[in-house]
């Protein structure tokens, strides 16, 4: 895959629930825009390190306020994400990653918006991760994959050769990794300590101002943190509403990669999404995926699904990925179609042809050839 290029494709979460006309989009659309505001509670309350942005309305930037214009050239130098977050639900959300504050200026005088409907944020952008996670706590403990770079390999599920991402289970008291990694496991029980919150005070608070709930003393819901030897360990977000759509699940299987390699007729994944199809399966990679289309109840079989592919998954009897995340995007989704959904499945691709009758097992994390096409 040329990852660059899939790269650019992206879109948020929310975008994809807004595009497959998802029930609570705009709820979604509302969690994710505050996600820092509540961050900053969390920082106030108990200390959790967040990425904290600087804030202004999009106006100043527009009208040079004195204010800006000394963050300008204090900091200007600073390598940046630049968010601007709507005022307006109806307009969309707009970022840009990865250049420093002055040249991100330039991104913003091109773009078309109503400044007095705009606030812009400023968030610190790391040049040296080191290690990223994307995990959700709930009354079983705590469930997700980490890996040694930047946080959108989880999120969007395109991971560099060499670093595929560690999938991991914590009950409370022990933690599991597939494949296992001293320095990964380290790493993650610092950053489920972080959510630890000791004084009942402080629970009781969360809990009214936020309807949350805790598992002992940990604070549950869905987390992104990333870590640099810069700035430390961030978390980047908190989400309610992702954290509740997976409240009942204990733990998704650890992938045991392949059973026989490739060529093999039983494959194992990582679960993006639950449940059992059986159906012929249609091979698309992303490369290949302009003009084509499948039947309704065919199995998606792929490298990587990009947003492009939402109207295929809508009409999938389930998805099967080489690549990917069991919380990436288009794992979650999926899980909002109610698409049975294995990600990560090695050999995926050299072993099934067009045609094939498969069952995806997303309750065991198999992929079976039933019969050659």
């Amino acid at each position: 895959m040329d990852l660059s290029t899939l790269y650019k494709t992206q879109i948020s979460l929310t975008e994809w629930f807004q595009r497959m006309g998802l029930a609570n989009s705009e709820a979604h659309r509302k969690e994710d825009n505050a996600k820092r505001e509540r961050l900053a509670v969390l920082n106030a309350y108990f200390g959790l390190p967040f990425d904290r942005p600087t804030q202004f309305p999009a106006s100043e930037l527009v009208h040079s306020s004195p204010r800006f214009e000394e963050f300008l050239q204090n900091r200007g130098e600073e390598l940046c994400a630049l968010r601007l977050i709507p005022v307006d639900p109806a307009l969309p959300k707009l970022r840009t990653r990865g250049a420093s504050i002055v040249e991100s200026m330039k991104w913003f005088v091109e773009q078309d918006i109503d400044p007095e409907q705009y606030k812009a944020d400023f968030v610190p952008h790391p040049t040296d991760h080191t290690w990223s996670t994307i995990f959700v706590v709930n009354q079983y403990g705590a469930f997700g994959q980490i890996v040694a770079g930047s946080h959108n390999q989880l999120t969007q599920g395109f991971y560099d050769e060499g670093t595929e991402p560690i999938t991991f289970s914590w009950n409370g008291t022990s933690l599991e990794c597939n494949p296992r990694n001293a320095d990964a496991e380290a790493h993650l029980l610092e950053v489920i300590e972080m959510l630890r919150v000791t004084d009942a005070t402080i629970r009781e608070k969360l809990v009214v101002d936020f309807g949350v709930k805790f598992f002992g003393e940990y604070l549950c819901g869905y987390f992104e943190t990333a870590s640099s030897k810069q700035f430390g360990v961030w978390f980047i977000d908190w989400n309610r509403i992702l954290g509740e759509a997976y409240v009942d699940i204990k733990s998704l299987p650890l992938s045991k990669g392949e059973l026989e390699g490739v060529g093999a007729k039983e494959l194992q994944g990582h679960i993006g999404s639950p449940g059992s199809v059986t159906g012929r399966a249609r091979v698309i990679r992303a490369a290949d995926l302009a003009g084509t289309d499948l039947e309704p109840g065919e199995i998606l079989v792929t490298d990587m699904t990009t947003p492009d592919f939402l109207p295929l998954m809508m009409k999938a009897g389930g998805v099967v990925t080489a690549w990917g995340g069991i919380l990436s995007h288009a794992s979650i989704v999926c899980r909002e179609l109610g698409k049975p959904c294995l990600t990560n499945v090695k050999g995926v691709l050299e072993s099934i042809r067009d045609g094939d009758l498969i069952g995806v097992d997303a309750q065991e994390g198999k992929v079976t050839i039933i019969f050659r096409a």
